[in-house]
């Protein structure tokens, strides 16, 4: 496909990725988030080499936004810069991930307790308003749609923890996870059941219920077993993966 060619093509959440709904996505940000599903599926596996001339002549484009999207995923930490040989997909085991998710679900559940304390009556109203988009985006059909509604959600929540050295780490690791986090929402029904862990949780805050608050979006963001059983089809096994897990 020549992206260059490409009419306004993109999803709304692509738009708004690239910066603000009704816009034409940047064609950095298009090949970002097609290398982003390629890493996360497993058909860009770990040690790949990102060649950009090759990507530019496969996406038809010329190499100034190939290396635009790859620099956005180095700074994510999904690619690395290796000397003499250039952008590398990173390299993650399945254990890795694991991890990862587990110290994710802690992060963002101590997010949420806190902003279940901290968040005035307008960040509630906020958070609210997200919450209603997303079930508005609620279409298996369109998951990044979706996964757009869903990131402004968990934005709120940061925001509303009033630590910007959390919400810093938290968005860090999100990024990292990114690709991941996505692809979860491709699963039968995700989508609905991540709505209604939405509604609890914009319950339990509502109530001021931090305890509740927390364990909700713990939960929520916590790998279930039918994730993990997704995440190891898609990583190549290897021992790390083997004594992480």
């Amino acid at each position: 496909m020549d992206w260059n060619a490409a009419s306004t093509g993109g999803s709304a959440s692509e738009a708004n990725t690239a910066g603000g709904a009704g816009r034409k996505p940047r064609l950095a940000d298009r090949l970002r988030c097609q290398l982003e599903e390629e890493i996360a599926t497993g058909k860009l596996p770990g040690g790949t080499r990102l060649d950009e001339t090759g990507l530019a002549r496969r996406f038809g484009v010329s190499r100034t936004p190939v290396r635009e999207a790859l620099s956005s995923l180095a700074s994510a930490g999904l690619v690395e810069t290796r000397p003499r040989q250039g952008a590398i997909v990173a390299g993650l085991s399945l254990g890795d991930l694991i991890q990862m998710f587990e110290v994710m679900a802690e992060l963002e559940a101590l997010c949420t307790r806190l902003a279940a304390r901290r968040m005035t009556e307008a960040e509630r109203q906020r958070l609210e308003q997200t919450l209603h988009a997303c079930f508005e985006a609620a279409d298996p059909g369109r998951p990044n749609d979706y996964y757009e509604a869903n990131l402004a959600f968990h934005e709120a929540i940061y925001a509303g923890s009033h630590n910007p050295y959390l919400a810093e780490q938290t968005r860090q690791l999100r990024n990292r996870l990114q690709p991941y986090r996505r692809t979860q929402l491709t699963g039968p029904g995700r989508i609905e059941t991540s709505c209604r862990e939405h509604a609890e949780i914009v319950e339990a805050i509502r109530q001021a219920d931090a305890i509740s608050a927390e364990g909700a979006m713990r939960r929520h963001v916590t790998i279930q077993a039918d994730t993990f059983a997704e995440l190891a089809a898609r990583l190549p096994e290897s021992p790390a993966a083997v004594d992480n897990a």
